[in-house]
């Protein structure tokens, strides 16, 4: 076996250590600048930021695994919002009925736009450029054009509840011992089927200290959470997807599909995977995704108005990246995704603490996916 290159060990390492990099350089720069950046109110807003995008970013990870792209994702978010606060708000329908008719609206739109896809083999990108427009065009006549106050003082709207609820101390703090639990036993098993059957594993103590930075971190962001008000719904909300995803990506058949896929269609097809079926859910899935993020990207913003979910697409697109999937597919994490995706919300936070202008705020997030896809192409080769 020949030893590894010290040009591939530094490779690996400016790949491991980047992400953690930028967001520590990120952090410290506004909190120079501005010393509410790290101030309890500013993180836990910062953190129900990072719970939208990061709820989309999943989405569009499992369309980027196979290869695919989806540029039609801000406009559904904003249509599928638009159409539960019309539904609530100006038509009196329970918020459960309203938010269920519009989950439901989200999966059958990405269901046939996969479908579509697929079915005539038009490039993903085509369709979803025109599903923007098209998405757009109903999100506007939906809302007449006008402003849908979402009645977020409301303590009985369920709607509106989204992203003003708190979770209590003491449930903050059980919640997160249970995810750090159920973590540490699938951790545990993965550890103990590699080693049935002679597969390497990790040493036992880097695990641990692993194991221990996770734990600090997660109990950290809920001390941070309770010096506010709580952990915020859209963080619980986050958690949960992100927990779904990780375990249909790594534990289920149709994860391992997507990734074949994306690494080789043909080869995919040939190998008897149902490449169109699974194509298919992956748009169902990312139309779920679209109508949590609509959900609370409307409730955050406190209506619906028709600026809701404007490049939206290319955050989630940009987390991706920066979390290491690749635009051609074949490659990327959930935990990968999670960091793009704080990185991004933290970059626009913290400019709009310093009350940066929208025109500046445009250049910086094309700069950074620029910047993205860019290594994307670099750490390919």
């Amino acid at each position: 076996m020949e030893p590894i290159s010290p040009s591939l060990n530094f490779r690996r390492l400016l790949q491991n250590l980047a992400m953690p990099l930028a967001l520590l350089a990120i952090c410290v720069f506004f909190a120079t600048r501005e010393s509410a950046f790290l101030g309890p109110r500013n993180l836990t807003q910062l953190i129900v930021e990072f719970s939208i995008t990061g709820t989309l970013a999943l989405g569009m990870f499992m369309i980027l695994l196979t290869g695919q792209i989806d540029l039609s994702v801000g406009s559904g978010v904003g249509l599928v919002g638009g159409i539960a606060a019309v539904l609530v708000f100006q038509h009196a329908w329970p918020a459960p009925a309203a938010l269920g008719l519009a989950f439901v609206a989200a999966l059958v739109l990405w269901t046939l736009m996969g479908t579509l896809i697929v079915g005539q083999r038009i490039p993903s990108f085509i369709i979803t450029l025109g599903g923007l427009l098209i998405f757009k065009g109903l999100f506007w006549l939906v809302i007449g054009n006008s402003t849908v106050p979402v009645a977020r003082g409301d303590q009985d709207n369920l709607y509106s509840l989204l992203t003003t609820y708190y979770l209590p101390r003491p449930v903050g703090f059980a919640l997160a011992a249970a995810v750090l639990a159920v973590a540490a036993l699938l951790a545990w098993r993965g550890r103990q089927a590699r080693l049935q059957h002679g597969l390497p594993v990790a040493p036992l103590p880097r695990l641990l200290l692993q194991g221990g930075f996770a734990a600090a971190a997660v109990l950290g962001l809920v001390e941070i959470c309770n010096r506010f008000r709580g952990v915020p719904l859209p963080l619980v909300i986050l958690a949960a997807t992100a927990g779904g995803v990780w375990f249909l990506t790594r534990h289920t058949p149709f994860g391992r599909y997507l990734y074949a896929i994306g690494g080789n269609e043909e080869a995919a097809a040939l190998s008897g995977i149902a490449v169109s079926r699974v194509l298919v859910g992956a748009y169902a899935l990312m139309g779920i995704a679209v109508a949590l993020t609509g959900f609370m990207t409307t409730a955050y913003s406190g209506s619906s108005t028709t600026t809701v979910g404007d490049l939206m697409e290319l955050d989630a697109i940009a987390a991706c990246v920066i979390g290491g999937t690749a635009l051609r597919g074949g490659r990327g994490t959930v935990g990968g995704v999670i960091f793009g995706a704080l990185i991004m919300t933290a970059l626009l936070n913290g400019m709009t603490l310093l009350a940066v202008s929208p025109e500046a705020k445009f250049i910086a997030r094309g700069a950074v996916l620029t910047l993205a896809v860019w290594m994307d192409v670099k750490l390919r080769r």
